[in-house]
């Protein structure tokens, strides 16, 4: 949901199609530089909070960060950008920021990966207290974009200083185009299987729920609206009954127009697919 006019409003949109769990920036998403918020803006979230009664709220990154990159200057804008964002949710009360790991832009996987846990260890630190936790986002592997296997994934939890104030965010149309199968009954509790191997299903808090415009191992982020792509009703069927994920929010980064038709459309498939 947009924070256009102040980060309430997007609590405001969300209950206005029936939301009960939001996804938000805590700025705009493609600049580095942002004003402050204000104190009335916390407080009309803290009371946009409480009248909707929408839970939990996510925030996500910037677009701009990249805590992978070689370049020294883009990599400590994007841990001072980190920060920032991390001390905006907890002005906000929000407490999970779901990150993409970064691209490694030229540099090999482990010298990326190694630049990522460097970051994140200096942006937990900085934020030591402040109750908010970093999501890591499973990627497509566009690019030269890490964290597309679970590998990546678990090495960047086991070598972060803090780590215990890391968790997981599993991305639908992410984990199809990076190469996991999980369309039918089989493939799926294998992929979950290996993931809890590897992580661990309780590191697990949050899942975006997206179709993909292209099949699985395309390495290509494209979005889809859902049971209009590849990755199927199938899998989200499984998804949203699965026992496991009943607590997890469960969230659409699909396309949306202004009305939120869209969104209207894909929240009632998806909960029309719940098993009484």
């Amino acid at each position: 949901m947009s924070i256009a006019g102040g980060p309430a409003n997007a609590l405001l949109q969300g209950q206005s199609i029936g939301c009960d769990a939001v996804q938000i920036f805590t700025r705009n998403a493609n600049r580095w530089r942002s004003k402050e918020l204000t104190s009335e803006q916390i407080k009309d979230f803290e009371q946009a909070r409480s009248a909707t009664g929408i839970h939990p709220i996510v925030a996500h990154s910037s677009y701009l960060i990249n805590l992978a990159t070689p370049d020294d200057d883009l990599w400590r804008r994007s841990v001072e950008a980190l920060i920032l964002e991390m001390r905006r949710c907890q002005q906000l009360g929000v407490r999970d920021y779901v990150l993409h790991p970064g691209a490694r832009k030229g540099s090999g996987e482990k010298a990326g990966l190694e630049r990522i846990v460097t970051a994140l260890s200096a942006a937990l630190s900085a934020t030591h207290g402040s109750g908010v936790a970093i999501l890591l986002e499973n990627t497509a592997g566009q690019g030269s974009s890490l964290g597309y296997t679970f590998e990546h994934l678990a090495w960047l939890m086991g070598h972060t200083e803090g780590a215990y104030r890391l968790g997981m965010c599993f991305d639908t149309a992410h984990a199809l185009a990076a190469g996991y199968e999980f369309r039918q009954a089989e493939s799926y509790a294998r992929m979950w299987d290996q993931f809890d191997d590897l992580i661990g299903i309780e590191q697990l808090r949050a899942i975006h729920l997206n179709d993909s415009k292209r099949d699985m191992g395309s390495r290509v982020d494209r979005h889809e609206h859902m049971g209009k792509g590849y990755v199927g009703l199938e899998a989200f069927d499984m998804l949203v009954n699965d026992p496991r994920l009943r607590s997890v929010p469960m969230l659409l980064e699909t396309p949306k127009g202004p009305d939120m038709a869209e969104d209207v459309e894909n929240l009632a498939l998806l909960r029309g697919l719940i098993h009484d």
